[in-house]
């Protein structure tokens, strides 16, 4: 099953050395990997220019440089990439972040989960981070997969019309979440993590101001204020205690008071908002038992109770 990947690349001369030594001991190596210099200031091109000098299917794309670093720009870096493998024969799309690493089968492994299942629309592992693990202390649970490694059957990406360029982020989610709600699968295999090197939402800003904007992403992604009210509470119970889920409410209550502007339509609103509820009856009936939730599988458990 031959696959492509793409990583948008901007100023990431930190972290993109990892990620490069990463998909160059693959098992399965990438028949084209374009790695898009979206306007660096800093040696990131050079160290990109270095591996393509060593892999012939490494290719540089250089783009202007320009002020703003926004999820837009991201996607149209990413379209530009996408643009430079449509001549060739892939199944699988691979959408890759500069500041990642993982194991030397870790995509021969995703790769063998699209040959096994035609249904397969996206697929990916969680991820490590500082302490934080996603399959342990977030709520997306099995059906969602994280933005850093995304690989998608070549249909199902076309089927979602590809990444849209929203400006304030969700691209990924968006992705993933219109893909099942479209009939595809979605699945993160658990068997597996990739390391993701800087803080999610950090890159620019501080912990709390990320906060801050993932509440307002959570409010224009269309999440349900019920939904919101348990995952504020959550929240501060992590680091920064308090501090940390009073940044999410007010994020969430601003952008609902400014009547923010939302990139979703009403119908995957409503889808969202439906998987969200189930999740949440889900969460109550295991209390109820006295077992604690296991965050992971509870899409899991609660198609099993249908």
């Amino acid at each position: 099953m031959k696959y492509v990947l793409i990583t948008p690349a901007r100023n990431e001369a930190t972290f993109i050395q990892k990620v490069l030594d990463s998909v160059a001991s693959q098992t399965r190596l990438p028949a084209r990997w374009v790695i898009v210099d979206d306007g660096s200031t800093d040696p990131t091109a050079q160290i990109v220019e270095s591996y393509a000098a060593r892999f012939s299917w490494i290719e540089l794309l250089r783009r202007p440089q320009h002020l703003e670093r926004s999820f837009a720009g991201k996607v149209h870096a990413f379209n530009a990439g996408l643009e430079r493998v449509q001549s060739i024969d892939f199944k699988v799309l691979g959408n890759l972040d500069a500041d990642v690493s993982f194991e030397p089968d870790y995509l021969q492994f995703l790769l063998e989960k699209f040959a096994s299942d035609p249904k397969l629309g996206v697929a990916g592992t969680p991820f490590l981070e500082s302490g934080y693990d996603s399959a342990r202390d977030s709520f997306e649970g099995e059906n969602h997969v994280a933005g850093g490694c995304q690989l998608f059957h070549r249909q199902c990406f076309e089927e979602i019309g590809g990444y849209i360029p929203n400006p304030a982020g969700g691209i990924d989610w968006i992705a993933v979440t219109t893909a099942r709600m479209r009939g595809w699968k979605t699945r993160s295999f658990p068997e597996k993590r990739f390391q993701h090197y800087r803080t999610l939402g950090t890159a620019e800003r501080g912990v709390l101001r990320s906060l801050y904007s993932y509440g307002e992403k959570d409010y224009y992604l269309g999440g349900s204020p019920i939904w919101e009210l348990f995952r504020v509470a959550y929240r501060m119970t992590k680091k920064p205690a308090l501090f940390g889920g009073a940044a999410l409410f007010l994020g969430y209550g601003s952008a609902a008071l400014r009547r923010m502007k939302r990139p979703v339509s009403l119908e995957l609103m409503r889808f969202h908002r439906r998987e969200q509820m189930k999740k949440l009856r889900t969460i109550f009936r295991t209390l109820l038992r006295l077992d604690k939730p296991d965050n992971f599988y509870l899409t899991t458990k609660q198609e099993e109770s249908h």
